[in-house]
């Protein structure tokens, strides 16, 4: 008996040949997985930060949302092309992931960082160009479910609603409780001081902060050297 083979739906894309606009859209909807699955476990890695395992924990609690809801509603993918699909299509999760993210995106750079009393014109340009990028993805991905007949347009909409549902939800915990009352007490933990993971949420430039005090450290360093 020939064996069967199938396709690792998590990264398998198809788009018609010679088709380079349904090509620039399959690479996109490859953005989500990336960031779930290289992204955030590599800054978690090398950056240790609270908010960024917040965030990871936040995208992993929406994947299960939507693994739930497929299965729950058990709502067939669109048949337009000859494939078999073995999962369900409503809600899109690429849709619902790349939603989550943009809108909590969106709300973290706005709400959370630093603003100044009067703020810079470079300030205004890198935050409504991080904005605009973050949306332009998530809308690019969406269309791409639904060009490339991964999904009905009610699927990836369903989905997009949820996501954003989610990840506003998610970040208004960050607000309200988390980030002020449950960080400090997780960053004083022994466990978490060995394993040098940090709250940097109080610092209002992450980025000028740590370079004063890497250029006061390399400063320090080439002093002793010299000595």
């Amino acid at each position: 008996m020939e064996e069967e083979w199938v396709p690792f739906s998590l990264t398998f894309v198809e788009y018609p040949k010679g088709d380079h606009w349904g090509h620039f859209l399959a690479v996109l909807s490859l953005v989500p997985i990336s960031v779930i699955g290289v992204a955030l476990p590599t800054l978690i890695l090398f950056r240790r930060d609270l908010h960024t395992m917040y965030l990871t924990m936040g995208l992993l609690l929406n994947e299960a949302v939507n693994y739930v809801t497929k299965k729950t509603l058990r709502h067939p993918r669109p048949t337009l092309r000859k494939v078999h699909y073995n999962e369900n299509g409503m809600p899109s999760s690429h849709a619902q992931l790349i939603c989550f993210l943009a809108l909590y995106l969106l709300l973290f750079i706005w709400l959370r960082l630093h603003r100044s009393p009067s703020p810079s014109f470079v300030e205004w340009a890198w935050k409504i160009l991080a904005s605009v990028i973050s949306l332009l993805v998530a809308i690019l991905v969406c269309v791409g479910r639904v060009y490339l007949q991964y999904h009905t347009l009610n699927q990836v909409l369903v989905g997009s609603v949820l996501g954003a549902t989610l990840g506003a939800g998610w970040f208004g915990l960050l607000q309200g409780a988390v980030g002020p009352f449950i960080f400090p007490r997780l960053a004083s933990w022994p466990v978490a001081q060995a394993l040098l993971v940090r709250d940097t949420s109080s610092i209002p430039h992450l980025l000028s902060t740590e370079h004063q005090l890497l250029t006061l450290e390399v400063q320090r360093q080439e002093m002793k050297r010299h000595q």
